[in-house]
């Protein structure tokens, strides 16, 4: 098992914990009124992968979420690392100024930076970190790091405006899916997260984007194997389902069986692909999510608790989402599925977290470097 290595609350019961954070915003709030303003406004920078993105939140509530996307990696078929960190530094600026501009917020109205300082591609993450860093310093305001992993989970808390209060409750599972990552992990508080489970080769998202490339399909091909699937009949064809102990994930038995599928069959007819390309990806679609569902049910009915999330780019798959639904209606789980908008790579999920941290003086020295990789 593996623990995110985050701050404990001072080790203070949970009553002192709301107790500290009351006279906390109290003291806050009296000095601002004193001031120009009220509220925590927060600018939120992510740039671990090929989105750069930057968000503005005030008191828990989203106020701008702007994603520029890398359409250059298109022609590779996956993400060139030197190509992605040129092209973060070609959308950082006017990316944190469109979300300033759509939130109706000043520079000097901003509390605190939080960024993503890891995982993802260094080069990208570094973009990203450095930009966080001279912000903060020139307008001498906090500056807050959060995990990029641990943004994902917390984007259940993301508000869009006061009366949006459906959250899930501590203790809460929440299978986290997506290009680099598969994980189950146990959510206790919002600083407390144990990952249960994880995949020991490929992601889900890898699974997904791998099988696409071989039938021919353009990158990302998650998203097109999605909606092609919903055309096809994912009984047609029979693809392996690793099962590793425990609450491990395999995928990379399942992606050889569907090459291997692809190799004999085109043996005899070279049109073998396009002829059931619907039903290809439907059946891949199946496997994987199947794979994610058994392995997620079993935590589920081990440790005894039905509040379950979803979360990561795979989390837009609307055959995962489906599965999803149907397992909140046949076992009684209480399930969180984030909208479209918060599943991929976003700045928004990044001030989340750097809310909940600024609540507890969590901020982060301007000597602090990117990781690559999680620390555990």
């Amino acid at each position: 098992m593996s623990v995110y290595k985050v701050k404990s609350c001072d080790g203070y019961p949970f009553v002192m914990i709301i107790w500290k954070n009351l006279t906390m915003h109290f003291f806050y709030y009296f000095c601002r009124s004193k001031g120009k303003k009220m509220g925590i406004t927060l600018l939120g920078i992510e740039s671990s992968c090929d989105d750069t993105s930057a968000a503005v939140i005030r008191d828990g509530i989203v106020l701008s979420n702007v994603i520029a996307g890398q359409k250059v990696h298109e022609a590779y078929g996956g993400v060139v690392p030197e190509l992605a960190s040129r092209a973060h530094q070609e959308n950082i600026v006017p990316v944190v100024h469109e979300a300033l501009k759509r939130a109706d917020v000043r520079k000097a109205s901003l509390d605190a930076v939080a960024f993503t300082r890891g995982p993802g591609l260094l080069g990208s993450l570094l973009v990203g970190v450095s930009f966080a860093k001279g912000l903060a310093a020139a307008l001498d305001i906090p500056l807050i790091e959060v995990n990029h992993l641990q943004a994902h989970v917390l984007a259940h808390f993301i508000r869009t405006d006061v009366s949006d209060t459906r959250q899930p409750k501590f203790p809460f599972l929440c299978l986290l899916v997506s290009g680099g990552n598969s994980q189950i992990i146990l959510v206790r508080q919002w600083n407390e997260m144990e990952i249960i489970g994880q995949t020991i080769d490929d992601a889900a998202g890898e699974a997904f984007d791998k099988c696409a490339k071989v039938m021919g399909l353009p990158y990302p091909g998650g998203p097109l194997v999605d909606r092609l699937a919903n055309e096809g009949n994912p009984q047609a064809f029979p693809l392996s389902r690793p099962n590793v102990p425990e609450y491990d994930y395999s995928f990379s038995g399942l992606k050889t069986s569907f090459l291997y599928l692809l190799r004999d069959a085109l043996k005899t007819d070279p049109e073998f692909i396009a002829k059931n390309r619907n039903d290809l990806c439907a059946c891949l679609q199946e496997a994987i999510v199947s794979v994610l569902m058994t392995k997620l049910r079993k935590a589920v009915a081990d440790l005894h608790i039905n509040e379950v999330a979803l979360a990561g780019g795979v989390s837009a798959n609307s055959g995962l989402r489906k599965a999803f639904r149907e397992h909140a209606e046949q076992y009684g789980w209480n399930i969180y599925i984030p909208p479209p908008a918060y599943t991929t790579d976003n700045a928004a999920m990044v001030a989340m977290n750097g809310y909940f941290k600024f609540l507890n003086r969590e901020f982060a020295p301007m000597d602090l470097e990117p990781f690559a990789r999680v620390v555990v």
